[in-house]
């Protein structure tokens, strides 16, 4: 079961991420960052390959405490089709 950890602090790394969860075993862990900048986006996946152990995690870390922030974790949802946004021209016009 994949599952998404949301309101991580902006401090938390990869590593720290992937410390969080280490009593479980995770089959993937994902921490999403910002493409230009490599700062972290305050969520991330985990996945778990024992969907029993992945309700564990989800109520054991759902409204937990790290760094003065309130984690929201819940099953993760399959990612929706978006339409693209339109590129812009950068081009300077005199």
């Amino acid at each position: 079961m994949k599952i998404y950890v949301g309101n991580l602090p902006f401090s938390v790394d990869e590593e720290a991420f992937k410390k969080l969860f280490s009593e479980y075993e995770t089959e993937e862990v994902t921490l999403i960052k910002d493409k230009f900048s490599g700062r972290s986006k305050g969520f991330g996946f985990v996945t778990i390959s024992d969907d029993e152990a992945a309700k564990k995690a989800i109520e054991e870390f759902n409204g937990k405490e790290v760094e003065g922030r309130e984690l929201k974790v819940s099953e993760a949802k399959p990612m929706e089709d978006r339409p693209r946004r339109p590129q812009r021209n950068f081009e300077k016009r005199y």
